[in-house]
């Protein structure tokens, strides 16, 4: 039978007479359920947040780092059961699920870890003529009550790296996951709620749309608004937040350069892994590489033999390597890529007809700049190859994008390697790797559209928390 998740108002569980169904995207089974929700429930679990936040703000150190350390301890000893909720919801092949359980419980140990410099520093007030000696410094103290709002494609860890950072920063949080796997986050926030050090209505947990998300965003409640999916409901979140603290981490449109120098074979195989693990379903996922026209042909035909070993079926199964899209619609919307791509001119060297339902690593070659397809964020199993003359053609080509999460190069030119992580528009670079290529600690989000502020447990502390001047004489 199908586990239900309930709406968290606070500490306490609740549901509602409508349910919702989420059906496993591989065997289309109904693995979970959740309430559905409206703007009221998240009007009312802003209200919970705003009165507990009194008390959060006040939650020792001690007591915020003891609780996240022991969430991820019990998220350890759950790692089996949280991975087959991942694979349920969102049918990520098995070692991806696992390693996204794990991620998730050291993302929570890093955020404990941070807190201890979670801190100010003093300053000279009497360092201009127009200045006075006085006992002067900042400290940084909880922002107040924080809307987080995550996607499907990490389930877990994107929902820890909001949420561990929130409630360490002192904040009290409404959160509303995705629909396509309510129960990933139902379970995570309860290990957050049961656990012995939890500070009482911290934490609300609605679901649903955008009705609900409309409201965590518009209310006058919230301090701080953190959202993780499209540029277009970026948009919207943008102009409808009113004044608030922002951290956008939206869509991007990752590209890589395979200059002549490269390992052919080494960064074959590491792009078949950009380009199509989660089945293409990543911000980071590998979608652009610009190849040099010497080493052309040759990397080509590497990259779709990499693509024929990746194993295409069960995410139940231990070696799978990619499992189905999320829905119908987005096999849908892949095979449109496809077409319009190939109308445009562009050629199938590997991939483009499903097997057994599934969509299957695609590598499109002959593809050039005006085609839809390397414009904009495809998120799919697809990757296009563009032949270039240099360098330089290669890097103006990767900027002339509206996005610039993460690029990457692979070169053997230490030279070119240096003047890429200058030249690269983008809020991360990376060599002689997959721009797919991210740790959780790093300081990780776009620039353009690609987004608004920084993830990785230091730096969304920063986001979830203020700077508070003073000045003692």
């Amino acid at each position: 039978m199908a586990k239900v998740a309930k709406i968290f108002f606070g500490s306490k569980e609740e549901l509602k007479d409508e349910l919702i169904e989420v059906r496993n995207p591989y065997t289309k089974e109904v693995v979970s359920k959740y309430p559905k929700c409206d703007a009221n429930d998240a009007k009312r679990a802003l209200e919970i947040a705003k009165e507990a936040f009194n008390t959060t703000k006040k939650a020792p150190l001690h007591q915020r780092i003891a609780w996240l350390e022991d969430v991820a301890k019990r998220l350890r000893e759950k790692e089996e059961y949280f991975t087959k909720l991942i694979i349920d919801e969102v049918a990520k092949p098995y070692r991806f699920a696992n390693i996204e359980v794990i991620r998730c419980a050291e993302t929570i140990e890093l955020t404990a870890k941070e807190l201890i410099n979670l801190q100010g520093k003093t300053f000279s007030s009497d360092a201009t003529p127009s200045g006075r000696e006085a006992l002067s410094y900042y400290k940084r103290v909880p922002a107040g009550v924080a809307s987080l709002i995550t996607p499907f494609n990490f389930p877990l860890n994107l929902v820890a790296h909001k949420l561990a950072p929130a409630i360490g920063a002192g904040d009290s949080v409404v959160l509303k996951p995705t629909p396509e796997a309510p129960l990933c986050a139902y379970e995570l926030a309860k290990l957050f709620i049961e656990s012995e050090f939890a500070i009482e209505d911290a934490i609300s947990v609605v679901y649903g749309d955008a009705e609900v998300g409309g409201e965590l965003v518009k209310n006058n409640i919230p301090r701080v608004v953190s959202f993780t999916g499209s540029v277009a409901v970026g948009k919207i979140i943008m102009q409808n937040a009113g004044i608030k603290k922002v951290a956008l981490e939206l869509g991007g449109n990752a590209a890589t350069f395979i200059d002549k120098s490269a390992d052919i074979k080494d960064a074959a195989k590491k792009c078949a892994f950009g380009s199509f693990y989660n089945s293409g379903q990543v911000c980071i996922s590998l979608q652009r590489i610009y190849v040099h026209k010497d080493i052309y042909d040759e990397f080509a035909n590497a990259l779709a033999d990499e693509a024929k070993e990746l194993k295409v079926g069960s995410p139940y199964e231990k070696d799978t390597f990619m499992g189905p899209l999320i829905n119908e619609d987005a096999k849908i919307r892949a095979k449109r890529w496809v077409e319009s791509a190939i109308k445009e001119g562009a050629k199938v060297l590997y991939g483009g007809e499903e097997i057994d339902g599934i969509f299957p690593p695609t590598v499109m070659v002959d593809v050039t700049d005006d085609m839809k397809i390397v414009c904009e964020e495809v998120f799919a199993p697809i990757v296009s190859l563009v032949k270039v003359d240099s360098y330089e053609e290669a890097i103006s080509k990767i900027n002339d994008s509206p996005y610039g999460l993460q690029y990457s190069i692979f070169t053997n030119d230490l030279k070119l390697a240096k003047r890429f992580i200058d030249d690269a528009e983008a809020g991360g670079v990376v060599i002689n790797d997959i721009p797919t290529v991210r740790f959780d600690i790093q300081p990780y989000g776009g620039v353009k559209q690609s987004g608004i502020g920084k993830e990785g447990p230091k730096y969304a502390l920063e986001e979830f928390s203020e700077i508070k001047s003073v000045v003692i004489f």
